[in-house]
C-alpha cells in the first residue's frame, strides 16, 4: 500500500487567530464526550459533471438517494455542489431535481448570494434564496458573503434576525478564509446570540479548530441543548464524539460508511474507532492543501467507487493531479469500498 504524502504548509491553512485548548480556562473536553449519542449527519453531496463540462442529473439525483438510504441528509448547492459557481438558474434546477429524486424526504441546500469584496449587505437576496429553498421543502443555510461578513457585530446579529422573519428555521454558518475569501469566524459573543434566535436551528462550524469548536459545545450545552452545532471540521471528524454533529463535504464519498461509523458509536460498538480512523486518512488527504481541489478528489473517489461514470469537476474549480487516482484506489480499499 502506498503511504499518504504529508501535506506541506497543512499548518498554514489554518485561520489565523485560532485558540489553543490551553488558552481556554476551565474547559476540559474530556468532559464534553458523549458515549451513545444519536449522531445528526448531513452530507454535503457532491455535483456531478460530465466530461464536457454540464451537470450529471442522473448521477446526481441517484447519489442524493443513495445519501438518503444511508441515514443521512443530503445538503446540496453547498460548497461541494460548487454553489458560488452556479449561476441562481443552475441553484434552482438542482433545487428541483433533488425534490423530485428524493420525494419527501428532508434535505438541506445553501442560500447563496454572490458579491464582490466591498459590497453592501444584500439582504433582499438572501430572502429571495432562503424563501426558494422553502418553496422547494428544504432547509435553507445560510452561507457567508462579503457584505455579511463585513458587518459590525450588532448589524451582523440583526442580519439573522431579519432571516428569521421569512422562514421557519435556518443553519447558520461561520466558514474560515480557508474554504472561501469572504469566510469569517464569528466571536463566542456573536455565536451566542445566533442561539437566541429561535428559527436558528443550528450552525455548520468550519474553522478546522477543535478549540474554537469546544468552546461552541461547552456554550451550546449551557445556553440552549436542542441546539446542534454541525461541525464542518473534515480533519477532525471525530468531534462527534464530544457532542457535535456534522455537516461534511468528506461524507459525499462514503455516505454508506459514515452512517455505519454513527451506528457503532450509538450503539457502544469499539469499530467506531477503527473505522473513524480509516474515513479520517481519507480526509487529510482529500482536504490537504490546496483546500478547494477537495472536490476533484471527492469525484475520483466516486468514480473508484463506480458511483459515477466521470470525476470530472465544475470547468472554474481547481483539480488534483493525476497521481492522485493510485491513492485513492488504496484508501478505498482499505475501506473495503
Amino acid at each position: 500500500m502506498r503511504i499518504l504524502p504529508l501535506a506541506a504548509g497543512r499548518a498554514a491553512a489554518y485561520n489565523g487567530g485560532m485558540s489553543s485548548p490551553e488558552t481556554l480556562p476551565g474547559l476540559d473536553p474530556l468532559t464534553l464526550l458523549q458515549p451513545r449519542r444519536q449522531i445528526h449527519g448531513i452530507s454535503a453531496v457532491l455535483l456531478p459533471f460530465t466530461e464536457s463540462g454540464d451537470i450529471d442529473w442522473p448521477s446526481l439525483a441517484a447519489h442524493c438517494v443513495r445519501t438518503a438510504e444511508a441515514g443521512l441528509t443530503p445538503a446540496v448547492n453547498m460548497d461541494t455542489g460548487y454553489g458560488h459557481l452556479l449561476t441562481p438558474e443552475e441553484r434552482r434546477a438542482v433545487l428541483a431535481a433533488v425534490r423530485s429524486a428524493l420525494g419527501r424526504r428532508p434535505f438541506v441546500a445553501g442560500a447563496w448570494v454572490t458579491d464582490t469584496p466591498g459590497a453592501p449587505l444584500q439582504l433582499d437576496a438572501y430572502r429571495r434564496a432562503v424563501e426558494e429553498i422553502q418553496d422547494h421543502g428544504a432547509i435553507p443555510v445560510i452561507f457567508q458573503s462579503y457584505g455579511l461578513t463585513s458587518l459590525p457585530e450588532d448589524q451582523l446579529l440583526e442580519a439573522y434576525r431579519q432571516l428569521a422573519q421569512v422562514c421557519d428555521q435556518y443553519l447558520a454558518f461561520e466558514l474560515g478564509p480557508v474554504f472561501a475569501p469572504f469566510g469569517k469566524i464569528y466571536s463566542l459573543e456573536v455565536f451566542r446570540e445566533l442561539m437566541g434566535i429561535p428559527q436558528c436551528r443550528g450552525a455548520k462550524h468550519s474553522s478546522l479548530s477543535r478549540s474554537l469548536e469546544w468552546q461552541r459545545l461547552q456554550v451550546r450545552n449551557q445556553v440552549r441543548p436542542d441546539f446542534r452545532i454541525y461541525t464542518g471540521n473534515d480533519w477532525g471528524i471525530d468531534m462527534v464524539m464530544y457532542g457535535s454533529d456534522y455537516l461534511l463535504g468528506l461524507s459525499t464519498c462514503a455516505p454508506d460508511l459514515f452512517a455505519r461509523r454513527d451506528r457503532y458509536w450509538r450503539d457502544g460498538d469499539p469499530a467506531f474507532y477503527e473505522l473513524n480512523d480509516r474515513l479520517q486518512y481519507l480526509g487529510w488527504f482529500v482536504f490537504r492543501p490546496p483546500v478547494p481541489a477537495y472536490k476533484h478528489s471527492a469525484a475520483m473517489f466516486l468514480k473508484i467507487r463506480g458511483w459515477i461514470p466521470c470525476d470530472a469537476t465544475h470547468p472554474r474549480s481547481p483539480t488534483r493531479p493525476d497521481s492522485d487516482r493510485d491513492v485513492l484506489r488504496d484508501i478505498a480499499q482499505l475501506l473495503g469500498c
